[in-house]
């Protein structure tokens, strides 16, 4: 790869960067709904004990709002290019004497890194609180996981932004897709066959790939009530991102400023 790519890939990841470390409001509004639910979900339920769950309810919870607060940063991506789309700057970066293959590796990586970065930090009070971490493997694999979901979570936020205009839209077709999807992922309750839940949520949940992230990644975190080896759902995980990014890469390569 030339010089003149690997800057672009930087100057569009740093970009990405400053404005996650300039907007403040952003930043308090991400990592503010994650703690909501872990301090008066998984501190008001800390003594509850549902159908298919072992151990302690902020133990279950936790890994499940760790990868609400990645999703739910990384969608900022997609409204970074409606942004772009809008104020012209879009249009300037794709007649760039650079291939748009560098520019969707830049957004791709700083969308990402910001997620990341904030699910870190909902991570670092979850330990605060008590979620213990079941090995040094398990925490590599989990922070593992949590890469993938950046990466896919952006992926999708692409897709969506190059098949849309307005931001009013994205949001709304965002929250209509992301929250059912979230409710029947495990992250709030466990998804399993002894559960008292209707058997058609279940076969719901198995379809919903926002399932395999968080079964993953509170099964190499905590290795407590995960329904399927993390190993399995790494390779579920990777699939998806892998189809994911692709798609995404290949409409915004497509796409018309």
């Amino acid at each position: 790869m030339q010089h003149g790519e690997l800057q672009a890939i930087y100057v569009m990841w740093l970009r990405q960067m400053k404005r996650f470390i300039r907007s403040r409001s952003r930043i308090i509004g991400t990592i503010v709904q994650p703690l909501f639910f872990l301090f008066i979900l998984g501190g008001g339920f800390r003594g509850a004990t549902l159908p298919g769950m072992t151990g302690d309810y902020i133990q279950f919870i936790a890994p499940g709002i760790v990868a609400m607060a990645i999703l739910f940063s990384s969608m900022y991506t997609g409204v970074s290019v409606l942004w772009d789309k809008k104020f012209g700057f879009l249009q300037e970066i794709l007649v760039a004497p650079v291939s748009r293959f560098s520019i969707i590796i830049g957004r791709t990586l700083g969308g990402a890194t910001t997620a990341v970065l904030q699910g870190t930090i909902v991570l670092i009070i979850a330990l605060l609180l008590g979620v213990t971490v079941s090995s040094i493997s398990g925490f590599i694999l989990a922070y593992i996981f949590m890469i993938l979901i950046g990466l896919t979570s952006v992926g999708f936020g692409l897709i969506m932004a190059t098949k849309m205009e307005d931001f009013e839209g994205f949001q709304i077709i965002i929250t209509l897709i992301i929250m059912p999807l979230f409710f029947i992922s495990s992250a709030l309750f466990p998804i399993a066959s002894n559960t008292a839940l209707p058997d058609i949520v279940i076969k719901l949940s198995y379809a919903n790939p926002l399932f395999y992230m968080v079964d993953g990644l509170r099964g190499s975190l905590t290795n407590m009530n995960n329904v399927l080896h993390p190993l399995i759902n790494l390779g579920v995980v990777l699939v998806i991102c892998i189809i994911m990014l692709g798609f995404g890469s290949y409409l915004f390569n497509k796409t018309e400023a």
